[in-house]
């Protein structure tokens, strides 16, 4: 009986979400209908506005015809849900594992939801911009749409806690992240260093790049060791400027066993298997050396766990980095007390949403000014989707920042929000003082107390807002989406590229826009945040942008190496 009332209640929910997705597509359809109405009994229209919405009818078609396919798989899943309730009749200690299939298409109706409504937002926009007679009714129209979407997002998110398969998610993240965690012990702590093959990591450039940036690099180091079964070795600490004491003052060592750089035979990357010292420069000295980029590279995949991490996670290059920075900062008990000081001091706690603003030097060549404002946005529509839930704590933002005034203006000008943080860290985030030790402890504690947030919302342009993202990601089954960047799309330092696959084909409609044919391949260069995305269409060899709902990632994967005997039971 309690199984049957279970299973009800589960496809009473599925049948409210999907009920909900053609309510909002319908009125998103009303909208744009409504304004086409409009133009049409009180003025011309405008040869290009036509265009723009006509063009955008035709792409919220394709999103109803695409609705109308993932029905039919929503009955399929809602069939085997049936069957799973059975099987849990049987047994209730069982973990059922869910189909890649199905957590795929979850995950993809979540992104695609975000999608559709980045376009009608900026469609909208658009059209309040260029006529102001229009603005009063699209500020209606936008509030109402606003109340849909949220309710939506809700919806697909909580997908995951009414699908029975919340145990599995949990399990599966601490299997998988104890093996790789295992597997790092090993090749780090060899039984005989004086035999051991390591790979000696040397940064060349001192005062290259920013703390961030070098971290970066690091844990680049550290993930071609693992690849290469070899034991990764600070080759030259000053360069790394971890501190004065270097990185063990912070964290752990990363070997208790083998620190000695010395071998019979010795060589620069890639040398060759048999070599026993392999000496790695960080980075790769000019972007014509591309045979010096190890092909383990971030964001490519071990072979051998690619597959369950993909089933696992949203974005699975993020949770393998986010394991390697997870062995990483092993923080030592001094740090740790640094830590705890500081949640007490700026009385740290959840709800949380974490909000990173690089200004300074960052704006000088790597990114544009983005306004307090625009950041706050996001804030806001975070704590308004938990108010659906009927959660009214305290809205509170951890603010970390390299500006210290903003502290100021944000309490200003949004008096009703908790703002803490430490505006005096703010100040040894400046360029002339961002190398000291205090410096770096405090840029340490920033990118660990954003990582504990709820939410994150930053600018990807800054390493500091990826680090934060890719340890959060590796502390927890999946918090992929747990984040908002105001400008660039996720990306590791140096990464060979990005690539989408095209799953629905497209006819472009007018010469900014790429033609789309089933199993495409795109380099990703960035999203438009409008709905469309740009990139290289790799069998055309064309730049130009596409529908960003018409492609999924596509998971790159290479043979690591496997560590065999390495298992949890040894």
């Amino acid at each position: 009986m309690k199984s049957t009332m279970n299973i009800m209640k589960k496809i009473k929910y599925y049948l409210q979400f999907w009920k909900r997705i053609f309510m909002f597509s319908f009125l998103v359809l009303v909208v744009l209908f409504y304004v086409t109405f409009y133009f049409n009994c009180k003025k011309p229209f405008d040869d290009d506005l036509e265009r723009t919405l006509v063009i955008s009818l035709q792409h919220l078609d394709e999103e109803y015809k695409t609705n109308i396919e993932l029905t039919e798989i929503r009955n399929d899943l809602i069939q085997k849900l049936r069957i799973d309730e059975k099987k849990m009749k049987n047994t209730n200690k069982m973990v059922y594992t869910p189909s890649e299939e199905y957590e795929l298409l979850r995950r993809r109706i979540y992104s695609n939801t975000k999608e559709v409504w980045y376009y009608v937002s900026s469609t909208l926009r658009s059209l309040a911009n260029e006529f102001d007679d229009l603005k009063p009714k699209v500020s209606d129209l936008k509030i109402i749409a606003d109340e849909h979407y949220r309710s939506l997002l809700r919806d697909v998110t909580k997908l995951a806690d009414v699908d029975g398969y919340s145990q599995w998610r949990l399990k599966e993240f601490g299997s998988l992240s104890r093996l790789v965690e295992k597997r790092l012990q090993h090749t780090q702590n060899p039984p005989d260093c004086s035999k051991a093959k390591k790979l000696l990591c040397h940064f060349i450039y001192r005062n290259w790049c920013g703390y961030g940036c070098r971290v970066h690099h690091f844990v680049k180091c550290l993930i071609v060791a693992y690849a290469t079964k070899r034991t990764m070795i600070i080759d030259n600490p000053i360069n790394w400027q971890f501190t004065s004491g270097g990185f063990e003052k912070l964290f752990l060592p990363l070997s208790d066993t083998c620190t000695s750089k010395d071998g019979e035979t010795f060589s620069h990357w890639p040398g060759n298997e048999t070599t026993q010292v392999i000496q790695y420069n960080l980075p790769t000295p000019n972007k014509d050396a591309k045979h010096l980029n190890p092909p383990y590279m971030p964001i490519v995949l071990p072979e051998d766990l690619a597959g369950r991490i993909n089933v696992l996670h949203g974005d699975p290059a993020v949770w393998w980095i986010g394991q390697f920075f997870k062995y990483i900062f092993r923080p030592q008990p001094s740090t740790t007390i640094a830590f705890n000081d500081f949640a007490k001091r700026v009385h740290f706690q959840k709800p949380i949403v974490g909000l990173h603003i690089r200004r300074t030097d960052k704006l000088i060549k790597e990114a544009s000014l983005h306004k307090l404002e625009e950041y706050m946005y996001h804030v806001e529509e975070y704590y308004k989707l938990k108010e659906l839930d009927g959660v009214n704590n305290t809205k509170r933002i951890y603010l970390a920042t390299d500006e210290s005034t903003l502290f100021d203006e944000a309490r200003l000008k949004y008096p009703e929000y908790d703002i803490i943080g430490d505006p005096e860290i703010s100040k040894t985030g400046s360029v002339q003082k961002r190398e000291l030790d205090r410096s770096i402890m405090n840029i340490n504690i920033e990118i660990y107390f954003l990582a504990h947030c709820d939410y994150v919302v930053c600018t990807f342009s800054s390493n500091v807002c990826r680090l934060a993202y890719e340890i959060m990601n590796g502390l927890e089954p999946d918090a992929s989406a747990k984040f908002t960047s105001l400008d660039r799309i996720y990306h590791f330092v140096g990464q060979v590229h990005r690539l989408n696959v095209a799953l629905i084909s497209h006819k472009s409609e007018g010469p900014e826009e790429m033609d789309l044919e089933v199993g495409d391949v795109i380099e990703v260069s960035g999203n438009h945040w409008d709905g469309y995305s740009n990139g290289t269409n790799l069998r055309t060899n064309k730049t130009l942008s596409y529908p960003t709902f018409k492609v999924t990632t596509k998971i790159e994967v290479l043979p690591f190496a496997s560590y065999p005997n390495i298992t949890l039971n040894t």
